[in-house]
């Protein structure tokens, strides 16, 4: 099964990426680039998924087929 995740990535000041969820507690990652932040990120959401599930039970997470997200670019 696959969970969707909404992350975002922030850049910070010495040229790093941080990757973190605000749907998923503990969800932090650091990369040189973007696509390195997502990698970690998904590693360390695993990592929680597995341990959370060990101790609650079953998430409540949308399954990746349910969410449909774009980003628009306005001028203004």
């Amino acid at each position: 099964m696959e969970l969707a995740i909404r992350t975002y990535i922030e850049e910070l000041p010495d040229g790093l990426f941080l990757a973190a969820s605000r749907h998923l507690p503990g969800l932090v990652a650091q990369g040189r680039t973007v696509a390195e932040a997502l990698d970690i990120a998904r590693e360390v959401a695993r990592k929680l998924i597995e341990a959370r599930r060990e101790r609650e039970g079953p998430l409540r997470l949308p399954d990746a087929g349910q969410l449909q997200d774009y980003t628009i670019v306005v001028a203004a």
